[in-house]
């Protein structure tokens, strides 16, 4: 066993229990998958972050799911960033994480923090009936074509016509794994369509959305970074959005109103990334005592 230092962040938040929570595990990037699953289980978050050393960047981060270690995701970056700058791990005011996507730009300014997602990459438009049937909704209900993408992480981002639609939404999981293999992902839990309305929950905002999760994930995530760059690359793509930058919102239904600028960079038709920014606010503070080694399987029914 070891000890690491961890923050818990309310990213795409200025204060506490708003956005999306998020706990940083400091040095810990050198953990086995398994303790970083079960840290993730423990903490019954959406993912969690783990920090390391890099040869090529500033710092590396690897993300956890509770099933599953992914290259790259949104409100885990800011959060690992601003639990970065208030531990003064972090000084100026750019600098370069290795993910697994590759290499993110990170830029701050003040207390927000804004990083440059990769180049959009556009995926399968799968059968609008398939989407539908997984979010319990009618294929009316759904504006233009569902599809795949990623800035990162890969979505299928899925415009709904009002927010009475993306309230009446809920995750089927059987028509849910019928939707993974028409995706062609890697598991139901990376196939939940990402659900937004053109228009905020507040009045500030331009997109309201919702992703809903498949066990062991949470129900629902609060605020979803990533998603809202693929998402922004696909309203922009679609025509469903005209202006250069926009202010995306999620989680307020929750209690855990987020909001983020989404804009993007080059032109619509050649675009070269999606900067993404928001807040973090540092919740918690402390240590985390984790086995260094893989823990070891115990057979079910020991002696009796």
């Amino acid at each position: 066993m070891s000890l690491f230092d961890f923050d818990w962040v309310d990213a795409f938040s200025d204060r506490a229990f708003g956005g999306n929570g998020c706990a940083v595990v400091h040095g810990g990037a050198s953990l086995p998958d398994q303790v970083c699953l079960n840290y993730v289980r423990e903490t019954s978050l959406v993912e969690c972050t783990f920090t390391g050393p890099s040869e090529v960047a500033d710092i590396k981060v690897r993300y956890f799911l509770a099933s599953r270690e992914i290259p790259f995701a949104g409100h885990p970056t800011i959060a690992t960033v601003a639990a970065l700058r208030d531990r003064g791990l972090l000084t100026g005011d750019r600098c370069v994480l290795e993910t697994g996507a590759g290499l993110v730009p990170i830029r701050m300014e003040g207390d927000r923090i804004e990083m440059t997602q990769v180049a959009p990459r556009f995926g399968v438009t799968p059968d609008k009936a398939l989407v539908a049937a997984a979010i319990s909704l009618p294929e009316e209900a759904i504006l233009g074509t569902p599809q795949v993408v990623s800035t990162g992480l890969p979505f299928c981002v899925t415009v709904l016509r009002d927010h009475e639609a993306l309230r009446a939404a809920t995750l089927n999981v059987e028509a849910l794994e019928t939707l993974s293999q028409a995706l062609d992902a890697p598991g139901v839990d990376m196939s939940e369509p990402f659900l937004v309305t053109l228009k905020g929950a507040t009045g500030s905002g331009d997109t309201f959305s919702r992703l809903l999760l498949a066990p062991p994930s949470p129900p629902e995530d609060p605020f979803t970074g990533s998603a809202s760059g693929a998402m922004g690359a696909y309203l922009w793509r679609h025509g469903f959005i005209q202006k250069n930058s926009f202010i995306a919102e999620q989680g307020h239904w929750m209690g855990r109103p987020g909001q983020a600028q989404v804009s993007r960079v080059g032109p619509v038709d050649a675009m070269e990334g999606v900067k993404v920014s928001g807040t973090g606010f540092v919740l918690m503070r402390g240590t985390v005592d984790l086995p260094v080694e893989s823990p070891v399987e115990h057979a079910a029914g020991g002696a009796e």
